[in-house]
Parts: C-alpha cells; structure tokens; sequence
C-alpha cells in the first residue's frame, strides 16, 4: 500500500489520481472483503497491546470531500476494537470560543495520550481548506499554516506520536451518485445538507487546495496517504492495511506481570504446582 504515499513536496494534482484503482490488491473483492476480516483481528490484537503497554501513541486523520465515506471508513476499520483504547474527534464548525483562539488551539487537547489511538474525522487540515476555498483569511495567513501543521505534527512525532494521515479521493461523479442516495433512499435522507450542493460547486477548489496541502504536508513523521475510495472496500483495505503494518513495526510487548503471580493460585482455589498455560506470543 506504500504506492499511495504521498512524498513531501513531490508535484501532486489529486485531480490525476484515479479513484477506482484497486492495484494494491491481485486478489477478488471476496477475497479482499475476507482480508478485511482478517486484518480487522489483527488490529484488535494490536490495539490490546498498545493499551496494555500504554507507550505509544497513535492518531490518524482522516480526510475526504462530502460523502468520501470518513464515517464508514471509522465504523469498518475498528468494528471490534476495544473502545475503552480508541476515541474519535470530529472537528466541526468552529464555535465562537474556538474562534478567539489560533485554529489549533481545539486540536491539541483532542490529541492521543499513551496507550490510546485516536481518530480526527476531520482536523486542523480544515484551516488550510475550508479556510482557503471560501476566503475566510488573507491568502497570506493560510499560506504560512502549512510550516505550522509541519512543526505540530513535528512535536506531536518528537513526543512519541504516531501519526498516519489518509486524504480519501472519490471522483465528483461518485459524489452525485452518494448524495442523490441520500436524497431518493429514506433511511439515508437524515445524512442530506443542501449546503453540500453548494460545496460540491466548489470541486476544483478544493481539489487545488488538496493537492497543496497533501505534498507541502506530507513528512517522513506525518505521511498522508491518497486512499482510491469510489469503492468502499478497498478503501477499507488500504487503510485497515498501512494501520496494522504501521502498529506491527511498534514491536510492542506485553508489561512483565506482578512478580512470582503463580503465588496467588491459592488465594483463587488452584494449586500450586499446576502446569503454566500456553502463553501465546502476544509481541507484535
């Protein structure tokens, strides 16, 4: 999945990736669906330890265009994960005290502590999009925030963060096909802002200010990853896939338990004596 890194500073026009590329994988969608299965074990195998050890610490951001499917990418990649170790921020709207601040101001807070992994459905990239698409700063301050995702994102890696970006690139077709779902399918309707047709105006835009973004942000520490996501199954896949092999070269372990813990046996009625279980090989 390295083919859909992005490297810093590398010419880049999202507008020239092709959104229905699946050749990461050789395989059938069956087979990639029962990849899915697997890798999803895995990463809650992996997430288990990382709670457990409680070092590390992992954020990944997620991007898209209205409709690119950021919630669904979320509800597949961790079906099953242990909650207790991930949380989700969604960044909307600043509010007005957000506002009276400097725009990271309300991402720091929300950043993964140790053990944990964290998810941006949306992030402090929204003030170097939105921002920029609608004019809501001079052109001068926005350019200059690109050097201050870097540095951020810098001290978040220096401090012990790991952290994995992923843009997820649909085709403005596929979004018409996505948002007249949400208008001709009730159990979809709830999703339907008409304030989306109007965002949907502003595709070249947007997809200027991503392709920027996207190389001038994209580090050695902070990678981003253009995701192919017209289908949503390998979209899952590339993500679900980069995430496990990023947790894999962690090489976590378990903390040492209690010393001589066989002692309590007793208190719990076993006997001393008895066999040790099998451990299994619980290192990443």
């Amino acid at each position: 999945m390295d083919k859909y890194r992005i490297r810093q500073g590398e010419e880049l026009d999202v507008r020239k990736l092709d959104p229905d590329d699946h050749s990461a994988w050789e395989g059938s969608k069956e087979e990639g669906k029962q990849r899915l299965v697997e890798l999803r074990k895995e990463l809650a195998s992996l997430q288990e330890l990382l709670y457990a050890e409680g070092k590390h610490r992992v954020l990944v951001v997620l991007q898209a265009m209205d409709t690119g499917g950021k919630d669904g990418t979320i509800r597949s990649v961790f079906e099953g994960v242990n909650p207790q170790g991930v949380r989700v921020a969604s960044f909307k709207a600043p509010t007005p005290i957000e506002l009276a601040h400097d725009y990271l101001w309300r991402i720091h807070p929300q950043v993964p502590g140790k053990g944990e992994l964290v998810v941006f459905n949306r992030s402090h990239y929204e003030d170097v999009l939105v921002v920029r698409v609608h004019n809501l700063v001079p052109k001068a301050v926005w350019r200059r925030r690109y050097r201050h995702i870097v540095d951020f994102e810098r001290m978040l890696a220096d401090e012990g963060v790991t952290i994995l970006k992923f843009y997820l690139h649909i085709s403005a077709d596929e979004q018409k096909k996505r948002l007249l779902e949400r208008i001709e399918k009730p159990e979809k309707r709830w999703k339907f802002n008409p304030g989306d047709l109007e965002e949907r105006k502003l595709w070249d835009n947007y997809m200027a200010a991503y392709s920027d973004a996207l190389r001038r942000t994209s580090t050695k520490f902070a990678p981003w990853y253009a995701v192919p996501a017209n289908s949503n199954w390998y979209r899952n896949l590339v993500v679900l896939s980069v995430l496990v092999d990023t947790l894999r070269k962690l090489k976590m372990k378990y903390p040492s338990p209690v010393e001589n813990i066989t002692q309590y046996r007793p208190a719990l009625g076993g006997k001393d004596g008895e066999a040790e279980p099998d451990q299994p090989d619980r290192e990443a």
